[in-house]
């Protein structure tokens, strides 16, 4: 008699268990997880609760591990998805998500009058909002003094020890040096970051590090991406921006990529969520907000300090080609500029 009694509620609970299951499953919300600094990703999602009703979880990266840790992550669930949109501030790692099996394809409507220069042509991935890789000069130290007008000028000695770069592991570093890499030929990329180690540049945690450096003086000159730079200036600091390479080889552009997770749990919401992220909305908020992001379509209203990115001679890059030379590229900067 007891065994059919226990067997009851232990029936009992596993329909319990499967129906709270399905509830959260089927709750009127979406997780996403994202390497865009919060202060500028927040307002956005926000915006996007309030105008649909879906709540969002997000799960923001930190500026150290820019994009690195957030991708672990859903490697880490790839069995198991807790996430429904990866919202990347860059677009290797994206890619190799892609290759790894963990995004799943969707053409957002939303997308269709995005250059395919910068979407995945089975809709893995899209970009949108692209940001500049530039250096930043303090105004006041050299005033007056030539500035320079390509990386490569930076291996000289007039730059010695004058020159700050974040540790290219993470973020948009770790994309700039693997477009090196595509663009020019794994040895002489090779030969131009010993070039500046052996100049003495100084390697530090993250982008903001390295503008913050300038911004106090400490060094005349970084490597970081525009939003940093643009925030920076909007807050009256005396620093400049040089678009490099302008008569060379270009200067690289970095898109912001959303994607969905493969087998996510909230697939309707993720659809929605990532039809929002790619309308002219977000990119006009993206672009008048501190981070100063440029549209990649002509269309979207932008501020004057905002450069249209067919205004600057960019870098020709296969975006698909960088994310193959990502690996061999972190394992060289790893040893090269180990700490």
């Amino acid at each position: 008699m007891k065994s059919p009694y226990w067997f009851l509620i232990i029936l009992n609970i596993f329909f319990i268990s499967f129906a709270i299951s399905c509830s959260i499953k089927n709750e009127n919300q979406v997780v996403v997880y994202t390497s865009v600094d919060q202060v500028f990703s927040e307002p956005i999602l926000k915006r996007f609760e309030k105008e649909t009703g879906i709540k969002v979880q997000a799960v923001y990266d930190v500026e150290a591990s820019k994009t690195t840790g957030l991708f672990n992550r859903l490697l880490a669930e790839a069995k198991l998805p807790k996430c429904d949109i990866f919202w990347n501030s860059e677009v290797v790692r994206t890619i190799v998500l892609k290759y790894k099996g963990i995004i799943y394809p969707y053409k957002s409507p939303s997308a269709r009058d995005i250059p395919n220069r910068f979407k995945d042509p089975e809709g893995y991935w899209t970009g949108f909002a692209t940001r500049a890789r530039i250096l930043i000069y303090n105004s006041k130290l050299l005033k007056g003094k030539k500035k320079p007008e390509s990386i490569f000028e930076l291996t000289r000695p007039t730059w010695r020890d004058k020159v700050a770069m974040a540790f290219p592991l993470f973020g948009t570093t770790a994309t700039h040096v693997a477009a090196l890499w595509s663009y020019l030929g794994e040895e002489k990329a090779k030969q131009y970051l010993i070039s500046l180690k052996k100049n003495g540049i100084l390697i530090v945690n993250g982008n903001s590090v390295a503008r913050d450096l300038v911004v106090k003086g400490r060094v005349p000159i970084a490597f970081t991406d525009t939003d940093d730079a643009n925030s920076a200036i909007q807050k009256g600091k005396e620093v400049g921006i040089i678009f490099p390479d302008q008569k060379g080889m270009g200067t690289l552009f970095i898109p912001n990529t959303v994607a969905m997770i493969k087998g996510c749990p909230h697939p309707g919401e993720a659809r929605k969520l990532i039809d929002y992220l790619l309308s002219h909305e977000v990119e006009r908020n993206l672009a008048f907000s501190e981070s100063a992001q440029i549209p990649v379509r002509s269309d979207v209203e932008r501020p004057n300090n905002v450069s249209s990115w067919s205004s600057l001679k960019a870098m020709e890059v296969d975006y698909e080609t960088i994310a193959k030379n990502m690996e061999a590229a972190t394992i060289f900067c790893r040893e090269l500029f180990v700490r």
